[in-house]
C-alpha cells in the first residue's frame, strides 16, 4: 500500500466528514436516503474499492453523531437513529442542559466507535471460515429476517401480511422488464428498487400534497419558532472522563459491546431496547436522561459499524439492516459491484482494517471536536442558509436518474410505484428493514413459497 493511496484515503475520509457534517445538521434526513445515494455515486464514479470503504466508514461515524445534534439543540430528530433520544433530549433542554447533552452524545459516540471496531473485526474473523455456508442459506435468512423484524415491529400483522405482496411486486416488475426485452434475463434490477424503498415515505408525502383537501389541512398561519440555546456555544473540557460519570461510561460501554453480537437485528430496535434498559436502572430523572443519551449515542455507532463490518468482511452479502440499507452499494452496485464481486472479494483482511481505522479515526476525532466547540453555530447556519427541501429534491432527482439508467423510462414509473407502495406501508408501521429483506428474498419467496 503506497503513500499516495493512503493520502487518497485520508482525503476521502475528510470529504465524508465535510459532506455529512452539513447533511447531519439538517433535521429529518433519513440515514439510508442520504448515505446510500452518495455512496453509490462514489462507487459508480470508479473510485478504488479501499477508498470507497474509507469514505463510507467516515460517513457513518460522522452522520451518526452529527444527526443527534439537532435533537439536542432544537428538539427535531436529525435522523431515524436519533429519534429514540428525542424525549430525553427535550427533558434535559428544559433543564438548561443542552451543552452537556451534546458533550455526552459526543463521548457516547466515541465509546461506541472505540469498542465496536475491534469487536466487529474479531467477530468477522471468527465467522469468515463459515462465509460460504452462510451464503447458501442467505435467501432463507433474509425471509426469516423479514418475519423476525415484523414480529418486533410496530404493526406486526400488517408487516407479516405485506411480505408476500411486496415479493410479488418486486418480481412482477423484474419479469415485466425481462418480458418486454428492456433488461436482459441475466440482469436482476435491485439498486433502483432499493432506492425506491428509501424515498417511499417522502414520495407519499409529496403526492399527498396533490390532494386538495389534504393540502388545505396542512396550511398554517404560524411559523415554527426554533431557539438554539446560547450555552451550546460554550466550550469547556474535552476530556471524556470528566464529561461522563463512571456509571454512564460503564453502561454505554457494556451496551456497545453486547450489540456487536446482535448485528443482524435492527439498529433502531437495539438502540431503544438497550438504551432504555440501561436508563431505567437510574432513579434520578436527570441521571436517567443523561444515561439514555450517552448509551444511545454509543449504540448508534456500534450497531452501524458492526452491521457493516461483519457482513462485509466475513460473508460478502448484506445480512444486516445496516448492510442492506445504508451500505447496500458496497455489496451490489452494478456494473462496479455485484453480489458475486464486491468489497468482500476484492479487498484482503489488512486492507479492510486499514480502511476502517483511517475512516473511523479521522471521522470520530474531527466530529468529537466539532460537536464540542461549534455545534450551536453550525446548526444555526444550516437551519438559516440551507433549505431542507433542496437536499431532499437533490436525492429524489438522483434516484430517478439511476432508475432511468437501470431500465429506461418505464423503470422511473416502476420505482415510483415501489415508492408509493412501500412509503404507504412504512407510514402504517412496516419498517424499512422488512421491505429491504423482502426485496432480497423475493426470488426465493416466489420460487419456494408462492409457486410451491
Amino acid at each position: 500500500m503506497d503513500i499516495m493511496l493512503i493520502i487518497q484515503m485520508i482525503l476521502a475520509a475528510l470529504a465524508a466528514v465535510f459532506i455529512y457534517t452539513i447533511i447531519g445538521f439538517i433535521p429529518g434526513t433519513d440515514e439510508t436516503s442520504v448515505l446510500m445515494p452518495i455512496t453509490l455515486t462514489v462507487v459508480l464514479a470508479g473510485t478504488p474499492p479501499i477508498i470507497v470503504l474509507t469514505f463510507f466508514i467516515a460517513a457513518i461515524v460522522t452522520l451518526n453523531l452529527i444527526n443527534a445534534i439537532p435533537t439536542a439543540l432544537v428538539g427535531l430528530p436529525g435522523g431515524v437513529m436519533s429519534s429514540p433520544m428525542l424525549e430525553h433530549s427535550l427533558f434535559l433542554k428544559e433543564k438548561g442542559m443542552s451543552a452537556i447533552v451534546i458533550k455526552k452524545m459526543a463521548v457516547g459516540s466515541l465509546i461506541g466507535t472505540v469498542i465496536s471496531i475491534p469487536i466487529a473485526l474479531m467477530l468477522a474473523n471468527i465467522l469468515a471460515p463459515y462465509g460460504e455456508k452462510i451464503k447458501n442459506f442467505a435467501p432463507l435468512l433474509f425471509f426469516l429476517g423479514a418475519i423476525f423484524l415484523s414480529l418486533i415491529g410496530k404493526n406486526k400483522i400488517l408487516s407479516i401480511l405485506s411480505i408476500m405482496p411486496l415479493a410479488l411486486l418486486f418480481m412482477g416488475l423484474r419479469h415485466l422488464y425481462w418480458g418486454i426485452g428492456i433488461v436482459p434475463r441475466d440482469v436482476n434490477i435491485t439498486t433502483s428498487f432499493f432506492l425506491g424503498i428509501t424515498i417511499g415515505p417522502l414520495i407519499v408525502s409529496l403526492f399527498t400534497l396533490l390532494n386538495k383537501g389534504k393540502r388545505q389541512s396542512m396550511i398554517t398561519e404560524n411559523s415554527k419558532k426554533i431557539v438554539i440555546p446560547s450555552e451550546a456555544r460554550g466550550s469547556t473540557t474535552l476530556n471524556p472522563f470528566k464529561i461522563l460519570t463512571r456509571e454512564e461510561m460503564r453502561n454505554a460501554s457494556v451496551a456497545a459491546l453486547i450489540v456487536n453480537f446482535l448485528f443482524v437485528l435492527s439498529p433502531v430496535g437495539l438502540t431503544i431496547l438497550f438504551g432504555e434498559t440501561m436508563a431505567n436502572r437510574m432513579k434520578d430523572p436527570v441521571n436517567k436522561a443523561t444515561t439514555a443519551i450517552t448509551t444511545m449515542s454509543a449504540l448508534g455507532q456500534a450497531t452501524y459499524l458492526s452491521g457493516i463490518i461483519i457482513p462485509l468482511m466475513a460473508i460478502g452479502l448484506p445480512l444486516s439492516p445496516t448492510a442492506i440499507g445504508p451500505g447496500g452499494a458496497l455489496f451490489n452496485a452494478p456494473p462496479v459491484f455485484t453480489v458475486e464481486n464486491n468489497l468482500y472479494h476484492i479487498l484482503d483482511k489488512w486492507e479492510f482494517i486499514v480502511a476502517i481505522l483511517i475512516g473511523a479515526v479521522i471521522a470520530v476525532t474531527i466530529t468529537y471536536y466539532i460537536t464540542n466547540r461549534f455545534a450551536g453555530r453550525i446548526s444555526a447556519f444550516v437551519l438559516r442558509k440551507i433549505p431542507h427541501e433542496s437536499i431532499l429534491g437533490l436525492f429524489i432527482s438522483f434516484i430517478l436518474l439511476l432508475a432511468y439508467m437501470d431500465a429506461g423510462l418505464i423503470n422511473v414509473f416502476g420505482v415510483l410505484l415501489i415508492g408509493v407502495t412501500c412509503g404507504t406501508l412504512n407510514k402504517m408501521g412496516v419498517s424499512y428493514g422488512i421491505q429491504f429483506m423482502t426485496l432480497y428474498a423475493a426470488p426465493w419467496i416466489i420460487e419456494k413459497i408462492i409457486l410451491l
